[in-house]
């Protein structure tokens, strides 16, 4: 037998229901010019400081002396000490190193961390969402609370009116793009002490922050070490969505020995991301690395800048793209997600990413993404404006 849960699951996850889309499309119309604003794949080449950390442990790892075989579940203390340096003590936040443990990116993790939960939690998201903190817990069995996000709520979830156990928070939001202030997040550490919740935080999106009251971690929070587990990415701060490497901060003072247990399950189900991962990773806190990181996130932000400024000029109400590299633009008249997608890509040849996919309340929007090249991005623009 399988399991039941996975029954109530979607027939296809949103990501590949689109590439089938655009796959078939470009099967019937091969000649056309498919830029895709739709899935936030990066497009930019990895630093140079990157490209040169992963050429000497290749090096490395062609010599017996220095040959890596397994490595630590929880990850290298090279990477671990830099992430603690750099992303949190500099800020003046207290992160331990044995809180931190790295991984093969933030996707995994958000899905995998409610492994250690008990299937009798009920688990609060926003609506719109990214799908996978939906679709893990339906695959546990779970129950859904969902927590509207609108134009007319300025995109800011209310506190749930009762008891949730779980809650996951994205900021800067994926799909929205839009963030909260620290004010705004400080709400939500209080009930989750009040309430002996857990928030299950994904940053991973913090690099492209612009403004100063958005925080760059929930751990700029009083109290937030008591209730918060945190999650980050280097696939779009570095661009390494091809590369796979990311961490995650699992406090020890949680009132739940979480730490202990996040480690136990580590070293059953996986055995770390790679050395070459890791010192690449590793590269990006260096001097040289930290200034090829800025250009590339500001690369995009010029992008998502430029494009908030072009649609709204032809008359679209758009969000996001300030202190993100998504915009969550709605859609002209009323139509429906899947039918501006398909006006899109096949009047003006662009992907988009329907709304609707992300939820109930993403349901008459699209999410485009600043992650292609100035030109295709400009490009695009263009084609749009000819369309309407």
């Amino acid at each position: 037998m399988i399991s039941e849960n996975y029954l109530k699951l979607s027939e296809s996850y949103l990501f590949a229901e689109i590439a089938r889309k655009v796959n078939d499309y470009k099967k019937k119309h091969p000649e056309a010019d498919i830029i895709s604003l739709g899935i936030g794949d990066v497009t930019q080449p990895l630093a140079s400081a990157v490209i040169e950390a992963m050429h000497k442990a290749v090096d490395e790892m062609a010599v017996a002396a220095s040959f890596r075989g397994y490595g630590p579940e929880r990850g290298y203390d090279f990477l671990r000490e830099a992430i603690v340096e750099n992303d949190f003590r500099r800020h003046g936040i207290d992160v331990e190193a044995d809180e931190i443990f790295v991984s093969d990116g933030a996707k995994s993790d958000t899905g995998n961390f409610q492994e250690l939960l008990s299937k009798k939690c009920v688990v609060a998201v926003t609506d719109p969402v990214y799908p996978v903190y939906v679709d893990s817990n339906l695959m546990a069995g779970r129950t859904i609370v969902k927590l509207p996000c609108t134009p007319e709520n300025g995109f800011v979830p209310e506190l749930p009116s009762d008891h949730v156990d779980v809650i996951y928070l994205c900021y800067p939001n994926n799909p929205t793009g839009t963030t909260l202030t620290k004010a705004q997040l400080k709400a939500w550490v209080d009930y989750a002490i009040r309430e002996e919740a857990l928030i299950l935080y994904d940053a991973a999106y913090e690099a492209y922050i612009q403004s100063e009251d958005v925080p760059h971690s929930i751990y700029e929070i009083p109290g937030a070490s008591k209730c918060a587990v945190e999650f980050h990415s280097y696939s779009k701060t570095a661009g390494f969505t091809g590369i796979r490497c990311g961490y995650t901060v699992v406090p020890k003072t949680l009132r739940m020995p979480l730490n202990a247990l996040w480690n136990r399950r580590q070293c059953t189900k996986f055995n770390g991301a790679s050395y070459l991962s890791q010192r690449a990773a590793e590269a990006i806190y260096t001097s040289q690395g930290k200034v090829q990181i800025k250009e590339t996130t500001s690369y995009y932000m010029k992008n998502a800048h430029v494009m908030r400024a072009s649609l709204t000029d032809m008359g679209f109400k758009v969000y996001g793209g300030i202190d993100a590299p998504y915009l969550w633009v709605k859609t002209p008249g009323n139509m429906m997600s899947w039918e501006f997608f398909d006006w899109m890509l096949q009047s003006a040849h662009i992907v988009c990413t329907p709304g609707v996919g992300f939820g109930d309340k993403g349901e008459g929007f699209v999410r485009l993404t600043a992650f292609g090249t100035h030109e295709n991005t400009v490009k695009a623009l263009r084609r749009i404006n000819s369309k309407l």
